[in-house]
């Protein structure tokens, strides 16, 4: 078993596979203060669970741990970019009550178990037109023909974009999630703010036409939201939950429809039992999200000195809780690593994270990924990996996790 106190919890080999150390954390120290960045690493599920439930002590507002920042940087570029931008505030993600079930209410209804399936048979019809597309080739790369444009397309249309932008509402997500991978520096860095900046002009500019004529989406909601029934919502805080909307909206849900068909391919065992039986679609996603989970980490900051798991964390420090780890803990997950589409407890994962804090578009990414593999397992037969192309590696970041890309073969079974 490794040594956490050599272990860089952010080496690039760590971040492709963490596995191993995760192991190490919940064995040796399930709460532990590394080394390196002095941040908690939280790997149980039972302390992730405790830490989430005790929103007083470990705050969500840790918005400078995920890219803010110093004003001053020394880069000349970098500060230019952000006294261009218009300024973060914490809303939905960022925020601790009260102020986030005001925030949080207002979205509420777009993502509501009526609302989400009124949309199945729009995501179906869009799963089926995608397939269409590459369908002949015998071959697709997931992320670029698939697993991207599908919640992409259904975000932008929630937004009340036109699809004709989804090239740049996928070049925006990049940006923010570059920026969220806390490790973008130099051009990186410059380049997700540009891209930041940009996505703030676009919708600043859609705001003021709502303002002018509302539509029925959810930016003509926000315009006409007002907190505490009484004043509207100002530029930051809309620019901000509609960031948080399409980067939540579309990345994590297409990295998990990608990973779910890695583990089919991985697993033809399991992918027959599926293709067998399709009422096991549901436990399929439930398993996918357990062992994929997309946003993989999430960071808390302790308000004031606090004990967890035995390990005593005073006030200021940073958390991240390891739901990727939670999800894989032995003590509630038996045979952990293995996939099981018949796990009976596989929706017991933390994937969406829990409590207050609860993933708000959970209905509609489980309902994209059923659509999907409904779709994919009806219509391809023998998904295996492409030859020629490298083994697939993911995108580096702290906090989420997702391919890079994924190069799939088939055989063509339905038109």
């Amino acid at each position: 078993m490794i040594d956490l106190a050599k272990t860089h919890p952010f080496d690039p080999a760590v971040l492709e596979s963490p596995w191993e150390y995760y192991r190490a954390l919940r064995a040796q120290a399930p709460v532990f203060r590394d080394p390196f960045t002095a941040i908690f690493h939280v790997a149980s599920y039972e302390h992730i669970l405790e830490a989430i439930r005790d929103f007083e002590t470990f705050s969500n507002r840790f918005a400078p741990a995920m890219g803010g920042g110093p004003q001053s940087s020394g880069d000349a570029e970098l500060d230019r970019l952000r006294a261009e931008a218009v300024p973060g505030v914490d809303t939905m993600l960022t925020a601790d009550p009260p102020e986030h079930r005001r925030f949080r209410g207002l979205v509420n209804k777009a993502f509501t178990p009526r609302r989400v399936d009124a949309q199945g048979p729009g995501i179906e019809k869009l799963a089926d037109e995608l397939i269409d597309a590459f369908a002949p080739d015998g071959r697709f790369e997931v992320l670029s023909q698939f697993s991207v444009l599908l919640p992409l397309s259904v975000i932008a249309d929630q937004l009340g974009v036109p699809r004709a932008d989804l090239a740049r509402l996928k070049r925006w997500t990049d940006g923010f999630t570059a920026q969220l991978s806390g490790l973008a520096t130099g051009e990186d860095a410059r380049e997700a703010l540009r891209r930041i900046v940009e996505f703030q002009r676009y919708f600043a500019a859609r705001v003021e036409e709502a303002k002018r004529t509302p539509r029925e989406d959810i930016l003509s909601d926000l315009v006409r939201a007002r907190l505490e029934g009484e004043r509207p919502l100002d530029l930051p805080e809309t620019l901000s939950i509609l960031q948080q909307l399409l980067v939540a909206g579309n990345e994590t849900t297409a990295a998990a429809i990608a990973e779910g068909l890695l583990l089919l391919v991985q697993h033809p065992e399991q992918q027959a039992l599926v293709r067998d039986d399709p009422a096991l679609v549901p436990n399929l996603v439930e398993e996918v999200l357990r062992l994929a989970t997309p946003t993989t980490n999430m960071w808390r900051k302790a308000k004031r000195d606090a004990v967890l798991g035995g390990v005593a964390i005073p006030a200021g420090s940073m958390l991240l809780l390891r739901f990727a780890s939670a999800n894989r803990d032995e003590s509630r997950f038996p045979d952990s690593d293995r996939f099981d589409v018949r796990r009976t407890n596989a929706s017991e994962h933390l994937a969406f994270g829990h409590g207050i804090h609860f993933c708000i578009g959970a209905n509609l990414a489980r309902k994209e990924m059923q659509v999907a593999f409904r779709a994919l397992l009806g219509r391809l037969d023998s998904l295996r990996l492409s030859s020629g192309h490298a083994l697939p590696r993911h995108k580096p970041s702290v906090l989420l996790r997702g391919l890079a890309e994924l190069h799939l073969d088939f055989t063509r079974l339905v038109s």
